[in-house]
């Protein structure tokens, strides 16, 4: 049963048509990804839905008491979350009619024995514990330490939060809340690797509907299971997660360009009858091709026309590399990047050789962002060395910008940065996307998409062999990140990219600076992991921290594909080599891999939320004095670490049967 219709929905703002002819519908239990350019009008279908926005024709049925809940991309806080007195509180007012119930059981249990015994006290509570209201305190922690806020900003007022730190908090209270359609706008923004893996996690789980609009693929492969993708203001429906779509759409070109084609024959074969039969004056047999030829343009210009959308083309950019730079492009010795009196990230020893594609990962605030201005020039390094090879010339795309983009146009930018006529100028901007009357927007103006795309056009600009890149792909639709990925295999010179898309990290480096935390007010550090970001997860759920990188699967040749701080794998101690197994190595096919492999992950996805949410509980004050919940939560965490352990060796012996 849909709990949302849509029916001929249309929007326009002036004379530009938004949506048209918008018909779907939203079932209780569907999870869908919306999918589209930048521009397609992905949140304005989300606020339509929400009800915030009403199309200018057409339906919008909801369900009689329907409750939805919308997370856009930037936090648009109300007064009560603002004014709430720390960070905790306000997500767990989400729950609002929960904390009601809660609040009325309290008067009726501090009210006596006879409130408690009346009508009203009991099919209230049961009510309460239906909702799992007992668990309310579990969730909020969950979502809190799962969305990457530290216990200390539990207690600061949503006021003192950054602005990425806010949305983050307004999806956590969504998360909380009772919602029949929970609906996210990019909700992956402003998350780290671990935030974004608890939240597909946490989303997978969860038993209302779900639309999200994302362009973060693995995100749409782990969550959903129907794809809406918006293209030349229409809407299509697909079966399946984000890498089924990506085939049926493919499929669907495939044959509309076969149709396409087809009809064309058609037309221009019925042409050359008529032409034929009117020359041999066969009159009857002339008309009779003239309607086949008017049906034939009638049904061509019927079909729906797909407009061919230009991509971002990143063929040729980076032209100006001349130079080669020396086997090491980058060496960094005892480097300490930070700010006066407040160092931030230690390298011990890193060095990047010439060609090699890096991924700089690690938690929001660890310290990434600051190491990579430290080696591009823009900070200097507290302490230790920074050597740059032979001919090395950096260019470093940042992820915010620090100073205003030289000129007031898109144009005069590429002119006065690259030293081009107009003309060059132009053909240059068109590579990304700037056409037309495009070229003359004032830099000021510019969406996020579009800025990214001309700091993309300035470093291109640049006679630059290492290329350090600070979340290239912010505000890129999926299109242009697969033009980025394309280009970054192939680059010439040396790449070391910051970045949360897990696509982008294991498409394009082979090696991996892991910047980890320590304790509290500790330096963090940065350990090396040689292999791509599938197989550090591989190596994380195996046990390999970046205190003890060697603790790793290990590769065919009996190396670890981790290895410390810079150094390569021969210079540490080899772990023990376990003794060889009797039986034969069993090697599985690629499609029994893949299933077992996903049905291995599930299971240790599960237990480690479950494992989470009990070591919760038992911090919690009111399971701490009452024994019998105690013993209870105690007993099923020690199930739950027996299952996971159970996991993980299934995991490691799945790991020995991968396909070659």
């Amino acid at each position: 049963m849909a709990i949302l219709r849509l029916s001929a929905v249309r929007r326009e703002i002036g004379t530009l048509v938004i949506l048209d002819s918008i018909n779907v519908a939203v079932a209780h239990s569907d999870k869908i990804g919306l999918v589209g350019a930048n521009g397609a009008g992905k949140t304005t279908l989300l606020r339509i839905c929400a009800g915030l926005d009403a199309p200018d024709s057409g339906t919008v049925q909801r369900k009689r008491g329907l409750a939805v809940g919308l997370a856009t991309q930037e936090a648009n806080l109300d007064a009560a979350f603002v004014s709430a007195p720390s960070l905790r509180v306000a997500v767990r007012a989400g729950a609002g009619d929960l904390e009601q119930m809660e609040r009325r059981l309290a008067e009726l249990e501090a009210a006596g024995t006879g409130s408690v015994e009346s009508a009203e006290y009991a099919p209230l509570r049961e009510q309460f514990e239906a909702r799992e209201g007992y668990s309310l305190d579990v969730r909020v922690d969950a979502a809190l330490s799962g969305l990457g806020f530290a216990r200390s900003d539990w207690d600061r007022p949503p006021t003192a939060l950054s602005g990425g730190q806010q949305t983050r908090a307004a999806l956590a209270r969504l998360l909380v809340a009772e919602l029949d359609l929970l609906m996210l706008d990019e909700p992956t923004n402003h998350l780290d690797v671990a935030a974004i893996e608890w939240l597909e996690t946490t989303l997978a789980a969860r038993s209302g509907a779900l639309l999200v609009a994302s362009h973060d693929r693995a995100f749409l492969d782990a969550v959903v299971s129907r794809i809406w993708e918006l293209r030349d203001r229409r809407l299509e429906t697909f079966r399946g997660n984000y890498s089924a779509y990506l085939e049926q759409r493919q499929a669907r070109d495939a044959r509309g360009r076969l149709e396409s084609d087809s009809a064309e024959q058609t037309i221009k074969r019925e042409r050359e009858l008529v032409q034929t039969y009117r020359s041999h004056r066969k009159f009857s047999k002339m008309h009779e091709h003239e309607r086949r030829l008017e049906a034939a343009q009638e049904a061509a210009a019927a079909a729906p026309h797909r407009s061919r959308t230009p991509g971002l083309s990143l063929d040729g950019f980076n032209q100006r590399v001349t130079a080669r730079s020396g086997d090491v492009a980058l060496d960094l010795d005892g480097v300490v990047a930070g700010y006066r009196g407040r160092p931030v990230v230690k390298v011990q020893r890193l060095e990047a050789r010439r060609g090699a594609r890096i991924g700089l990962v690690g938690a929001n605030g660890s310290g990434k962002t600051t190491l990579l201005r430290t080696i591009a020039g823009e900070l200097a390094p507290l302490d230790g060395l920074i050597r740059l090879g032979h001919k090395v010339q950096i260019g470093y795309l940042a992820q915010i910008r620090a100073e205003a983009l030289a000129g007031t146009t898109v144009l005069e930018t590429i002119m006065s940065r690259g030293g081009l006529d107009a003309g060059p100028a132009r053909s240059y901007l068109a590579r990304f996307l700037f056409r037309g009357d495009d070229v003359f927007k004032s830099v000021d103006v510019l969406s996020g998409g579009e800025r990214s795309r001309l700091e993309l056009a300035l470093v291109g600009l640049l006679a630059a062999n290492l290329l350090l890149l600070d979340e290239p792909t912010n505000h890129l639709d999926i299109p242009a990140r697969e033009a980025l990925e394309s280009f970054l295999r192939s680059a010439p010179g040396t790449v070391i990219v910051v970045s949360h898309d897990r696509r982008l990290l294991e498409a394009v480096c082979t090696e991996l600076w892991i910047v980890a935390e320590g304790d509290p007010g500790a330096t963090a550090s940065v350990a090396r992991f040689v292999g791509g970001f599938r197989d550090w997860r591989a190596a994380v759920a195996a046990g390999w921290t970046p205190v003890h990188p060697n603790v790793a699967r290990e590769d065919g040749n009996g190396h670890s594909p981790a290895c410390g701080p810079g150094r390569p794998a021969a210079a540490r101690p080899a772990a023990p080599i376990p003794a060889p197994r009797a039986a034969p190595r069993v090697t599985l096919s690629k499609d029994a891999y893949r299933r077992r492999r996903q049905v291995v992950e599930a299971d240790l996805t599960r237990l480690g939320l479950r494992k989470s949410q009990l070591e919760l509980a038992l911090s919690d004050p009111g399971v701490q004095s009452n024994f019998v919940e105690l013993r209870r939560v105690s007993s099923e965490l020690a199930d739950v670490d027996a299952a996971l352990a159970q996991a993980e060796d299934a995991w490691l012996v799945l790991a020995d049967q991968a396909p070659r």
